[in-house]
């Protein structure tokens, strides 16, 4: 590389996405996607799987952008979905492997939480509500962060979109059952989706991609809201539980900022427009704004502002680390 560069990523349900650039605002290539989740083991997140996808994906976008080889990469950011609970092979492995791939000397370990806020808001002190099967709430008032929700689809990520979905198929098998609470209109979606409802416990139960099984049948919730109460009671539940877990992390003092990102708001105003009412009523002090980027971004901003030293946000030992040149674990 004929100037120094960076390396972002973030790894999540979908695979890899991977931009490279130049650092003070130059070019950047990207991104790339590998289209294959990293695989998890005993001790966690793959590192190696990591690194399988992103050598060829790197090198690509190298060529791509007229670069010799991608060996000048002084600053990587590796956002990645589950850090926070399964990171600790990817800590101790990933910075030694992109050293010796690629001559990164700074490697920054972020959860893609993290990378969402940096996306949504920057530095700027606030929460970002994450929703997309699942959900979580990650606020910070740039001292230290606070997390709320994002425990998985059997014990939380209440409102996302597995939640969503598996809400509307109860109404669905209550209308079937005659059960007070039940929705026809539900009903009806659900039949055409998975046929009889019968069946619809085989259809689900042994799926490996339950949450996401799940999640598909949120837009029918979504599309039955305006004209069946059931429905739309779903969403506003859905609604007060992020506006709960929002209020858990957002600075209760200042002007703080909130955004909503994640696929799980194309749902539209369905959504929308309960969840932007239950925000007012929980955080009056707090100003809405829309979110300037994806979690992507967000690696993409972390690499520029740690590569230029102006990097804002805090450290944690498990949601945002830096390694390094010589190794050394180093928190902001």
């Amino acid at each position: 590389m004929t100037v120094p560069g960076f390396l972002a990523v973030d790894s999540g349900g979908s695979g890899l996405r991977v931009v490279v650039g130049e650092v003070g605002g130059g070019r950047t290539s990207g991104p790339l996607s590998s289209g294959e989740p990293v695989r998890t083991g005993a001790r966690g997140i793959d590192a190696g799987h990591l690194m399988e996808q992103l050598v060829p994906l790197v090198r690509a976008l190298a060529e791509a952008s007229e670069r010799s080889e991608p060996s000048d990469v002084g600053t990587a950011v590796i956002g990645a979905a589950g850090l926070a609970t399964l990171g600790d092979g990817l800590r101790e492995e990933l910075p030694g492997a992109l050293a010796r791939e690629f001559g990164v000397r700074t490697v920054a370990l972020a959860a893609d939480a993290v990378t969402a806020y940096a996306g949504a808001l920057g530095s700027r002190p606030g929460a970002v509500v994450a929703a997309g099967t699942g959900l979580i709430a990650i606020g910070t008032d740039l001292v230290g962060w606070r997390r709320a929700d994002g425990w998985g689809h059997l014990l939380g990520d209440c409102g996302g979109g597995a939640w969503i979905g598996r809400a509307g198929l109860e109404a669905a098998l209550r209308a079937h059952d005659g059960r007070d609470g039940g929705s026809e209109a539900l009903l009806s979606c659900a039949e055409e989706r998975f046929g009889a409802m019968a069946g619809l416990p085989g259809k689900v139960y042994p799926r490996p991609d339950r949450p996401a099984v799940l999640a598909a049948f949120a837009p029918q919730v979504a599309q039955c809201a305006a004209d069946d109460p059931v429905a739309a009671g779903i969403l506003r539940d859905a609604a007060r539980h992020m506006a709960e877990s929002a209020a858990a992390v957002c600075p209760a003092t200042g002007e703080p900022q909130v955004a909503l990102t994640g696929g799980l708001f194309k749902l539209g105003e369905p959504l929308l427009v309960p969840v932007h009412e239950e925000l007012a009523k929980r955080l009056p002090h707090a100003r809405l704004v829309a979110a300037e980027g994806d979690p992507l971004d967000g690696a993409v901003r972390i690499a520029r502002d740690l590569a230029a030293g102006a990097l804002a946000l805090p450290g944690h030992e498990l949601m945002l680390t830096v390694v390094a040149p010589k190794g050394r674990g180093d928190h902001f």
